[in-house]
């Protein structure tokens, strides 16, 4: 069995976290629906699914009922590049191939998006957090050690003239 790559989408803060599961506990079910944090490891959260791929690539389509890869006829949304010659003009359709709304063993990633939040954020969890400015300045700052600057002689004479002693 392959693992399961999560994409957890904060909305509030705008960023995104990834982790892996080497089960899919996330097997059965579909898009939209929400997601308890303590069946991905994450508890006190809840998360709603919006999305994934498979294990080839294939994104996930909310209105294509089931497990399977199907080829669709689609005139826009996932799946399907905007901005192409296709939708510059109206009524044209293009057929694509495409995941089902189903979460199963050949789906690779799954996006969530966080609905409630739990005690801990999730760049503690994540290990990301960065230390609050107070502890940083408290912080004991580590000295960098410089080796002594050798001094040259100020005149032009070798050193080796200079250490040695006239002896009469």
């Amino acid at each position: 069995m392959a693992e399961l790559k999560i994409v957890i989408n904060e909305p509030k803060t705008g960023k995104s976290y990834q982790k892996a599961l080497a089960a899919n506990p996330l097997a059965g079910m579909k898009i939209k629906q929400k997601v308890s944090g303590d069946m991905v490891e994450m508890p006190g959260y809840e998360f709603e699914i919006t999305g994934g791929s498979d294990d080839s690539g294939f994104p996930m389509r909310q209105d294509i009922d089931g497990p399977l890869k199907k080829k669709a006829l689609l005139t826009g949304g996932t799946g399907l590049k905007t901005g192409t010659r296709l939708h510059k003009r109206n009524g044209l359709r293009k057929r694509k191939t495409v995941a089902g709304n189903t979460i199963t063993d050949k789906t690779a990633q799954v996006n969530l998006k966080v609905l409630k939040a739990g005690s801990d954020s999730l760049d503690k969890l994540f290990g990301k957090e960065e230390a609050p400015k107070e502890e940083k300045e408290k912080a004991p700052k580590e000295e960098k050690k410089e080796e002594p600057k050798k001094e040259e002689p100020k005149d032009n004479v070798p050193k080796e003239d200079t250490d040695k002693k006239e002896v009469n």
